[in-house]
């Protein structure tokens, strides 16, 4: 039997995520939005997609939750965007009421699915969906770290000139501006970044890297990122589906790792077929 995939919210992220999972095969994907017709049109064409690119994953766009019934794995990314000179805490009580509402659709339908998150701000929505659906917290994930070291990674990467393969990056903490890029787990081809770039250098990466979100919002004023965030949500769902037990930085609830008890925080991740099966305790420096 074929895994089952729902994604909320039939934007730019939520359609370029159902695209990827379908073009990748991992799973059959239900797309379901509020607006009628989008989700459909958007599913359908998708759809179409399969003979070219050679997936036989079917996808279907809905405004009804039973048709998510039984989904292994469900991706939220309703809600409002962030527009120019918007943070992603200003979004906080917009999108509250949308997560609230979303969660106790997809627990009634998929009691047993893992959820990751999307929607910022990310780390709030997390413990919105840990609370209303009362899941174990290695069921409620969030993805961030994925997408921040992303972009840390590319911005090294052109910098030196390299490969984007050759660059290994961590982003931890908060989903914001408080995000820490961690140079000292950063490497290219395993020499340390340090040993490659100058410290002024360096900084400014980290700096653009905790900008890079407000960097696309800036260019496109009416939206924000949607590609990187569907790779990188789509790269969570494969090491979920295949049990990869892949290492990555997502967000995850804490209790008493990194001294943080209660909250949504980055943190390295081991995923696999339960989720979040491992958190990483990296020691860190006072810097």
């Amino acid at each position: 039997m074929r895994r089952k995939v729902t994604v909320v919210g039939s934007g730019n992220v939520g359609a370029s995520t159902a695209l990827r999972i379908a073009g990748l095969e991992l799973a059959d994907v239900v797309m379901t939005d509020i607006l009628e017709g989008i989700p459909q049109g958007k599913g359908l064409d998708i759809l179409q997609a399969g003979p070219i690119v050679g997936s036989d994953a079917r996808v279907v766009g809905t405004n009804d939750y039973k048709d998510t019934a039984n989904s292994d794995l469900v991706v939220v990314t309703a809600g409002f965007p962030r527009q120019p000179g918007m943070s992603r805490d200003d979004l906080l009580m917009k999108n509250y009421e949308v997560i609230k509402a979303t969660t106790e659709k997809i627990v009634a339908n998929s009691p047993n699915c893992i959820l990751i998150m999307v929607t910022n701000p990310l780390d709030a929505m997390c413990q919105v969906a840990l609370r209303v659906s009362k899941f174990p917290k290695q069921r409620v994930i969030g993805m961030a770290g994925v997408l921040d070291s992303a972009r840390f990674r590319t911005f090294i990467a052109a910098e030196l000139n390299v490969s984007v393969e050759n660059v290994q990056a961590f982003v931890l903490g908060g989903h914001g501006d408080e995000m820490v890029p961690l140079v000292r787990f950063s490497n290219v081809a395993g020499i340390p970044l340090t040993d490659l770039l100058d410290a002024a250098t360096i900084d400014r990466l980290v700096q653009r890297t905790r900008g890079g979100g407000g960097e696309i919002v800036k260019y496109l004023k009416t939206g924000s990122a949607f590609y990187a965030p569907a790779a990188a949500v789509t790269e969570m769902v494969e090491a979920i589906l295949k049990d990869k037990k892949k290492i990555l930085p997502c967000a995850a609830y804490l209790e008493g790792e990194y001294g943080i008890n209660g909250l949504y925080v980055g943190v390295p991740c081991k995923l696999g077929a339960a989720g979040i099966e491992k958190v990483y305790d990296v020691k860190l420096t006072a810097e």
